[in-house]
């Protein structure tokens, strides 16, 4: 029974040539298990998340994604919640509790199932994914292991018809990966979902697909079971058949028939049958230069209270070589790398770094290093006062093979893509010891390679690197030195082969595959020397070529969403007649004492221009929460200076809000932000009246700048001087009086202008301050979303 089909699905993202996916055509059975394989940026994430409505990308799409045989856009959001489960590759990017109990039940307490029903889905879940002894543990405790297995049996709680899966076990150890990939399989088999999962490391994955998908920039160029599509890329010329797991490397490499091994128990039979030739695998010498950086019995804990992080951690590193750290989730790899590099200081021990030596590190999350709005801006940083630094960009892009993606934001790209932007942003900056906490998580096999070689060639030019990985494969073939990290400190160290030789589990799939047949073969191209085989070469990356796109397609004209004239007729109608004639009538026949009830009266009538505001669908939840985070912003602000009289930064985020959203929307900030707030300080007949001077403060602000926050902030703070003093103070002043006073006199009006003038001053200077700063990156910030998410277009 066909459970999800794909018809001539095409995908662009905004104001991009390229399609990131290019007619494809997908039929996923009930219960198959699927692996999605592609090099970075091939369209694997764009894929999964096209199949899951509430994740879908924002841009130019054409064609069908169909589940049950019904149109998947026509899901309800129940719906699309409970048939369809989705597992990011981040766990920290998808948990949203501190404890495991609570992250199990938030689902289900946000679909309103009843108690007895939540209280049994979690325990089952808690059984089955092996979660019962950390029930009650805080979210922060777990391993990465464990945290990627609580966001599994978060989605499973719902019961998911189809899990789809983003490579999940990219920041996974060994053995975690393993286990999580084993709780993926008895989900697969006994419960009969359907997975459809992405992955660049297939060792493990291609036994258990019943099919493997391989996409090519936007296309699939095979689809098949696992063994038949090994075949397909051996017979073509496709790069990612570097990253097909060994036995099925070695056996292609050879051309003597059979059945294509594709575990390490099927390579092992394989190769006790096939001939072989005694080769001598002994490996290169550890480097035996100059110490540069030496780390001397460190110890270190996060609280005063708490337990050891590292304890007794002890290193020394030489010039020019290349040491990997291999060990477990939570062994404390990652605070080693900080400790070294400075950020963090050692409870008590040694660092030292000899010579003045510059010291770079790449940290785990790549996305800590962008500051700003493009990736090629973000590399120019590095390069400050440097004439050829354009040039410099340029090589460093096209060697990364994102030359394509200079524009982009950087956090709108794969999770590769960020690694790759990332390491070009520190070696642009030629540091003397480089620090790499998992470098090749998210990167295609291809470019593994290039990348290795990158870092050779930078070890013999002098450059010390340590990186901590759990990219085995990659530590066995560059590593001058691989260390094993457990308790706190370095247990193990030794050369790759020394190193790999004789494990079981932290080695290589070729060690396992060739124990006690080949003695020393560490790595897949070992054992296809020892069989007589011939591998596939594909070009290296010198000086690298810039990737050539296909023809660029003709853009098409993004929809308009937003009324123009239609939309500033009814809102001017509404903003600057309806809503102030309410609060006038509020006050002449409620005699001023329902003004709760004024205050929502005016809420109900700022919603109907800003629903005007899209002509051909209604508001998205992405659009509704953009609204209510900016009018939470607005709130928070006036609560946290509270101590400041008139002090506050709320118009200055409804003005941001009015330009970046438009007027409607900037009214409607304005008006919530004053309601909301005034449940701190207390609702007053004042209420009405500063929704109304607030709304229009964001509404006009919206009309004069057009959406785009001015070049020179200079104009921006004098408009918000100026519709403060003018906005503001022009309504609250004579409101204070005529609310105060049963006969309100024009001398009075005059005497409120002139004991509020002081008043009005501050308020508007604060609001001219706010804006200076604040509104360049909150405007980025909108700027962004609306663009990622095509919002409040």
């Amino acid at each position: 029974m066909e459970k999800i089909k794909v018809e001539n699905l095409s995908f662009a993202y905004p104001d991009k040539g390229k399609k990131a996916l290019s007619g494809v055509n997908l039929s996923v059975s009930a219960g198959e298990f699927v692996v999605l394989c592609g090099k970075s940026g091939s369209g694997k994430s764009t894929l999964l998340r096209a199949l899951k409505p509430s994740l879908a990308p924002f841009g130019e799409v054409s064609g069908k994604v169909f589940l049950d045989g019904a149109d998947i856009t026509a899901l309800s959001p129940r719906e699309d919640a409970e048939k369809i489960g989705f597992v990011l590759q981040n766990p920290e990017n998808q948990i949203v509790t501190d404890k495991v109990y609570s992250e199990l039940a938030f689902t289900l307490e946000s679909l309103s199932y009843k108690t007895e029903e939540m209280r049994l889905r979690v325990a089952e879940m808690a059984s089955f994914f092996g979660l019962s002894d950390v029930f009650s543990n805080d979210v922060a405790s777990l391993s990465g292991g464990m945290k990627q297995t609580l966001a599994l049996a978060s989605v499973m709680a719902t019961s998911p018809e189809v899990l789809l899966l983003d490579e999940p076990t990219s920041r996974l150890d060994p053995i975690a990966a393993e286990k999580f990939l084993s709780t993926l399989r008895r989900i697969n088999r006994e419960l009969g979902v359907t997975v459809i999962m992405s992955e660049h490391n297939l060792s493990e994955a291609f036994a258990l697909a019943d099919r493997v998908v391989v996409l090519d920039e936007g296309e699939i160029i095979a689809d098949a079971p696992p063994r038949e599509v090994g075949r397909i890329l051996s017979e073509g010329s496709s790069e990612m058949f570097m990253a097909l797991p060994t036995p099925t490397r070695a056996f292609f490499s050879k051309e003597d028939g059979g059945v294509c091994p594709i575990t390490v128990r099927e390579g092992r039979e394989w190769l006790d049958v096939t001939p072989k030739k005694e080769i001598d695998f002994s490996g290169r010498n550890a480097r035996c230069g100059e110490t540069v950086l030496e780390a001397s019995d460190v110890f270190f804990r996060y609280e005063k209270n708490s337990r050891d992080v590292l304890r007794g951690l002890s290193l020394s590193l030489k010039e020019g070589e290349l040491y990997a750290l291999v060990g477990a989730n939570g062994a404390g790899k990652s605070t080693a790398l900080s400790v070294i590099c400075g950020i963090k200081k050692p409870l008590s021990g040694s660092v030292t770094i000899q010579g003045g030596k510059k010291i770079m590190m790449l940290p785990q999350n790549p996305q800590m290093l962008f500051v700003k709005n493009t990736v090629e801006d973000d590399l120019l940083e590095m390069l400050d006062g440097d004439t050829a630094k354009k040039e410099k960009v340029s090589e460093m892009l096209k060697f990364f093979g994102i030359e394509r993606l200079a524009s982009r934001h950087p956090f709108d790209l794969s999770g590769g893509e960020q690694e790759k932007a990332a390491l070009a942003k520190i070696l642009l900056s030629e540091p003397d010891i480089l620090l790499l906490d998992e470098p090749t998580k998210g990167l295609d096999a291809h470019f593994k390679r290039d990348l290795g070689e990158l870092l050779s060639k930078l070890c013999h030019r002098g450059v010390t690197i340590l990186t901590v990985t759990h990219d085995i494969e990659f530590a066995a073939c560059y590593a001058d030195r691989c260390g094993m990290f457990f308790d706190g400190e370095i247990v193990s160290e030794g050369t790759p082969r020394e190193f790999f030789s004789g494990k079981s589990f932290y080695t290589t799939d070729a060690a396992r595959m060739s124990r006690n047949i080949i003695d020393g073969a560490v790595l897949c191209e070992d054992i296809i020397s020892a069989v007589g085989g011939e591998e596939k070469n594909f070009e290296k990356k010198k000086a690298p070529p810039h990737i050539e796109e296909k023809k660029k397609e003709e853009k098409v004209p993004e929809k308009k969403t937003r009324a123009s004239a239609k939309s500033i007729a009814v809102s001017c109608i509404f903003f600057l007649l309806l809503i102030p004639l309410t609060i006038f009538l509020g006050m002449e026949l409620l005699d001023n004492r329902k003004y709760y009830f004024i205050s929502l009266a005016v809420i109900l009538e700022t919603l109907i221009p800003f629903f005007v505001m899209f002509e051909e669908k209604r508001p998205s939840a992405k659009e509704v929460v953009t609204i209510a985070v900016m009018c939470a912003l607005a709130v928070v602000g006036r609560v946290a200076f509270e101590a400041l009289p008139q002090f506050k930064p709320v118009a200055a985020i409804v003005i941001v809000s009015g330009i970046c959203l438009g007027g409607e929307a900037g009214f409607l900030v304005g008006a919530l932000s004053a309601f909301v707030s005034n449940f701190f300080f207390g609702q007053t007949p004042f209420t009405p009246w500063q929704m109304l001077a607030f709304g229009l403060i964001g509404f006009i602000a919206g009309l004069l700048f057009k959406k785009c926050i001015p070049k020179y902030r200079v104009w921006l703070c004098l408009f918000g001087f100026v519709a403060t003093f003018v906005i503001y103070g022009g309504i609250m002043n004579p409101v204070s009086v005529i609310l105060g006073q049963p006969n309100p006199t024009k001398e009075m009006i005059i005497t409120a202008y002139a004991t509020g003038f002081l008043f009005d001053i501050v308020h508007s200077l604060a609001t001219a301050v706010f804006l200076f700063f604040i509104a360049r990156p909150l405007g980025d910030k909108l700027s962004r979303i609306k663009q990622k998410y095509g919002i409040m277009k």
